[in-house]
């Protein structure tokens, strides 16, 4: 499937989707390489990323979300996590509304990390943050909050709403992955 696709007729769009791995698939095997593609480099990723970040920019918060993954788990730093920069990372792109971002950044304070000390109330800012933004676990972390009062004063009614908050996002997921239809 040599040349440019018409991505306006739908069916020379539907054949490129159905072939694409077999064409994907020759090409590694011309290329004599029929595992296909590069290496994973996660230190070059990641040092791409904290560029991006650090620039700025319409996919900066996707940039520092994921310079954040690799800090935390510590794919980018030979197995040693640094939560302490993913926290920084992280802030940049929940300040730049990336929910998931806010999220994590939740979880880290929720349980504490070397580096990041336990703060429940930073936890509780950045899970409603994150619940504002459409993430169902950051409503269901602030939801969980209030009910038990852990580290924030109890409040069945705000602990309700959240949980309601949480339970019409997940709803509304479920319906936009059941509505995904391809030309019909």
């Amino acid at each position: 499937m040599a040349g440019f696709i018409n991505f306006a007729d739908e069916e020379e769009v539907r054949a490129y989707l159905e072939n694409l791995h077999v064409e994907y698939s020759y090409q590694c095997f011309k290329e004599k390489d029929p595992d296909g593609g590069l290496s994973p480099d996660l230190k070059a990723a990641y040092k791409s990323f904290i560029k991006s970040c650090e620039k700025g920019g319409k996919k900066s918060a996707n940039a520092c979300h994921s310079a954040g993954l690799l800090a935390q788990d510590g794919r980018a730093n030979g197995g040693q996590p640094d939560p302490a920069a993913a926290r920084d990372y992280y802030t940049k792109a929940c300040d730049g509304n990336f929910a998931p971002s806010c999220f994590n950044l939740s979880v880290i304070y929720l349980q504490g990390a070397p580096g990041v000390p336990k703060d429940m109330s930073s936890a509780l800012k950045y899970s409603l943050k994150g619940c504002e933004l459409g993430h169902v676990w950051a409503c269901a972390n602030a939801s969980r909050m209030y009910k038990l009062g852990d580290g924030v004063e109890k409040n069945d009614a705000k602990a309700e709403d959240l949980k309601n908050r949480a339970k019409q996002l997940h709803k509304e997921q479920k319906e936009a992955e059941n509505s995904l239809t391809f030309g019909e």
